[in-house]
C-alpha cells in the first residue's frame, strides 16, 4: 500500500509534452511497483490517484494511438 507520505516525498515529473505555462498538465510518480501515482500538477498536495500499470499502458498507448473511446 502507498502511503500519503510516500506520495509526497515521491519525486514527479511532467511529460515533455507539458509546458511550463501553467496549463493543464498530469504529473507521475515513478519506482511503485505495480502501479502508478498521478496527481494534478496544480495541485501538488491535492489527492493523487493510484493506477494499476497495465491500466496507466493501456491508456498512454490510447493516448499515442489517437484511439480513445468515450
Amino acid at each position: 500500500m502507498i502511503s500519503r507520505e510516500n506520495l509526497l516525498s515521491a519525486s514527479w515529473r511532467k511529460s515533455s509534452y507539458s509546458s511550463d505555462n501553467g496549463g493543464n498538465c498530469l504529473e507521475v510518480a515513478d519506482g511503485f511497483a505495480g502501479v502508478v501515482p498521478v496527481r494534478d500538477s496544480k495541485a501538488p498536495h491535492g489527492p493523487a490517484l493510484v493506477v494499476p500499470a497495465p491500466h496507466w499502458s493501456a491508456f498512454v498507448q490510447a493516448v499515442r494511438n489517437d484511439t480513445l473511446s468515450a
